[in-house]
């Protein structure tokens, strides 16, 4: 925390003094030209393929398009075609026909095509790439089963390339929703030149090449990253120039930089302090299709135990944490969040003192001695501190356990969690897409995104059943039971809470987006 605070202190000196320095000279942006935002962290990467977390997504889906992006003035969020010119199903929703719009460049004057999409589905199914989002294309008939090694050709995947800018997806089954996958950054279009050419260093902003409103112009890391506008983007032009995105993790400092006017927005705000801040002008907040949970390792001791993990979540009071927090938040046991179709408040493990002691008593833990310390472990973030001392002051208090806390910056927190991650660890989703597949999904035993080490058959076959499924109350009774798998029966997850986000926004920044799905795209920023 002490090497975090002086590098804070240092930049907020540099900011003041109007001289913040990159490596190469300074960044000399027009003040009425740049919008500024502050990102907190560093992305961990800008291969979109790769990538799965909110700070990498924002930067890609500035720089970058996909063929479908949502219409937010949508109460429904429908979608509009981003890159696709028009889409459509055959009859049972088993195969879908995307058409491009043409004369779309990339920044290099290059023309966008189909089979550059193609490029990009392949690259994410490749089990070379290994990338944790490649499950989101199981859907397309064999696409598992390339990813697996079981198909090598991948000609024989579902994806035919149709004409220059035409492409046909042929599905294992029906998916009216399969549509809005195609928003989500992992399947935007990739230049294979440009990766064969650069290989790992060809996100560097010397070398990448998009197609977005904006591009990378300097990448300074651990500092800023800075977005130009794309002169030749094929859509309307951003009204400003420049994006300034700073990484600065103290939120007390980015909110004294935003009150002398050298920051325009930031994206979190302190929990301590939202009484305070939820008063002010500028201070905007949004209901997400979000989830706050706590997985569990099922493979190490003694969460290998499901009564140990079941106690746990018992000995867990939600609403003493959105209380603290007081942000909004809405507590939570079930695992598809409220405002989404298959919520059902019920569904989970509810506060039970009693109920968590005799479970952990039948666990062969009567005498809590023999229970080890637990880790608990979290990514560097005041708020998931706050949160995190909760949690272990209630097992404590309710179940007599020990838990011992540990904070990591969040790149290195992302690999402790896929190499090896601890007793209990702290992770959120933010949805990809407006369905609850995009929840529980997330959970499959085949899924790269789910840390906890737990797979179920029964769990896996109910979300393959339901994807398929059109009729709404069939697909209601199947997730109601996997939820039931995953919240109630085994438990490697936790629920705590789904979020409200709150961000304090200049008034000279006009059209923010605002939005349940956290989308930051900000081409149609206006600065007055």
């Amino acid at each position: 925390m002490k090497a975090i605070n002086i590098l804070s202190i240092i930049l907020a000196v540099f900011l003041s003094m109007g001289c913040t320095k990159k490596k190469k000279g300074d960044y000399d942006l027009d003040p009425k030209e740049t919008f500024v935002v502050n990102i907190t962290s560093e992305p961990p990467s800008l291969d979109w393929n790769k990538s799965t977390d909110t700070t990498s997504a924002l930067i890609q889906d500035n720089i970058m398009e996909g063929l479908l992006e949502y219409n937010f003035d949508d109460p429904d969020l429908g979608l509009k075609g981003s890159l696709a010119k028009n889409w459509s199903p055959n009859e049972d929703a088993t195969k879908w026909t995307f058409e491009l719009k043409k004369d779309v460049k990339w920044i290099d004057g290059i023309e966008v095509t189909a089979q550059q999409f193609a490029d990009g589905w392949e690259r994410l199914l490749n089990p070379l790439t290994a990338s944790e989002y490649s499950y989101f294309l199981y859907s397309i008939k064999n696409a598992r089963e390339y990813n697996q090694g079981k198909i090598k050709d991948f000609s024989e995947v579902g994806i035919k390339v149709t004409g220059p800018h035409s492409l046909e997806v042929t599905l294992v089954g029906p998916q009216s929703y399969f549509p809005y996958l195609l928003t989500h950054h992992s399947t935007y279009p990739i230049r294979k030149d440009v990766i064969k050419k650069h290989g790992d260093k060809w996100t560097d902003p010397e070398n990448i090449v998009t197609n977005g409103p904006f591009r990378l112009k300097v990448w300074d890391h651990d500092k800023a990253i800075i977005l130009e506008r794309n002169e030749i983007y094929y859509g309307e032009k951003p009204k400003f120039k420049n994006i300034l995105a700073y990484m600065i993790p103290e939120m007390s400092t980015a909110i004294n930089l935003f009150d002398k006017g050298q920051i325009d927005a930031q994206l979190v705000l302190p929990s301590t302090e939202l009484p305070v801040l939820k008063k002010r002008a500028e201070h905007l907040e949004s209901g997400i299709l979000s989830l706050y949970y706590f997985g569990f390792n099922v493979k190490k001791k003694p969460m290998d135990n499901p009564l140990v993990r079941k106690a746990i979540s018992h000995a867990i009071n939600r609403n003493e944490v959105t209380k603290m927090m007081a942000g909004g938040q809405i507590p939570l046991t079930s695992w598809v969040p409220p405002g989404m179709f298959g919520y059902e408040a019920e569904i989970g493990t509810s506060f039970d003192i009693e109920k968590a002691n005799k479970l952990l008593d039948d666990a062969g833990f009567k005498d809590r001695s023999k229970l080890p310390t637990i880790t608990l472990g979290f990514n560097t973030n005041e708020n998931h501190q706050r949160i995190a001392e909760n949690i272990q002051s209630q097992l404590k208090k309710n179940l007599g356990i020990n838990v011992e806390l540990k904070n990591e910056e969040w790149k290195v927190y992302l690999n402790t969690i896929k190499m090896d991650p601890p007793h209990i660890f702290r992770m959120g989703w933010l949805a990809d897409y407006p369905d609850p597949d995009n929840f529980l999904n997330l959970m499959t035993s085949y899924s790269d995104n789910n840390h906890t080490q737990w797979g179920n058959k029964d769990f896996d076959e109910l979300i393959e059943k339901a994807a398929k499924e059109l009729d709404k109350g069939k697909r209601k009774e199947y997730y109601s039971t996997a939820q039931k798998i995953l919240t109630e029966i085994d438990v490697p997850v936790a629920p705590v809470f789904s979020s409200v986000v709150h961000s304090l926004v200049s008034k000279r920044v006009k059209n923010f987006p605002n939005n349940s799905m956290n989308r930051y795209e900000f081409k149609g920023i206006e600065l007055k």
